[in-house]
């Protein structure tokens, strides 16, 4: 069984709460809510999401101060943080938004069909980096019991199976995460046609950091890659 991917909804106002909800229930994940900046940091101490829709006018820490305080912790910095304002100030306030993390910034009343396919290709890449990590991490285990049983009289026909075992999975993840790597130049190239701003580019800066990172990791498990197995960050 698939493990659902947790959005967190930060808002101040119980009925914007609920309309979010309404909105991202069809994506089938958990919702968390969080009416305040103070309780949003709360929930991110403990567990791990796959996006943060984030008002930016709430009493206390405002949207921008609790982005930054996302963002200096090394356990969340890489959550991609959707800014929802019902106030539009201009090109000032939204590129404060994208300064202070922000991969997107939507100004209320919002077409709810946008926001929740927005919302599903942040989902859908956490849930995919996911399943990378984990099979990874199993890899490195097989790949590190193989080596001890060179040394503690395995045979030769059990390391050669072992080993072509775990080339095969080498090569269904490498075909995994290239899969998610045209997804994410696919939606790259669709946010530059919608507007060469700075969501495109902060999205694709986003993107592009994780991918790198799981195909170094990924390419640093195959035989005869110096410095061994890595972790993927």
């Amino acid at each position: 069984m698939v493990q659902k991917a947790k959005i967190l909804l930060v808002d101040d106002r119980p009925e914007n709460l609920l309309a979010l909800e309404a909105i991202l229930s069809a994506l089938d994940q958990t919702l968390v809510r969080a009416s305040s900046g103070e309780e949003a940091l709360k929930a991110l101490l403990t567990d791990d999401f796959a996006v943060i829709l984030l008002d930016v006018q709430m009493p206390g820490m405002d949207g921008f101060e609790t982005a930054a305080h996302i963002k200096r912790r090394e356990r969340t910095r890489d959550i991609p943080i959707i800014f929802l304002t019902a106030i539009n100030h201009g090109p000032h306030h939204t590129f404060r938004g994208y300064a202070a993390g922000a991969v997107d910034y939507i100004s209320k009343p919002f077409d709810p069909w946008v926001l929740r396919a927005k919302v599903s290709v942040f989902v859908e890449l956490y849930m995919k980096n996911c399943q990378l990590k984990e099979q990874a991490a199993l890899l490195r285990l097989q790949l590190e019991g193989n080596g001890g049983s060179n040394g503690s009289g395995g045979t030769g026909k059990d390391v050669v199976g072992d080993s072509k075992e775990a080339a095969g999975i080498l090569a269904e993840l490498s075909a995994r995460l290239a899969a998610v790597e045209e997804q994410a130049e696919a939606l790259s190239k669709q946010l530059d046609d919608e507007s060469a701003d700075a969501a495109a580019v902060a999205t694709a800066a986003h993107l592009e950091r994780k991918l790198t990172g799981l195909r170094r990791a990924l390419d640093a498990l195959e035989p005869g890659a110096s410095g061994g197995p890595t972790s993927v960050s």
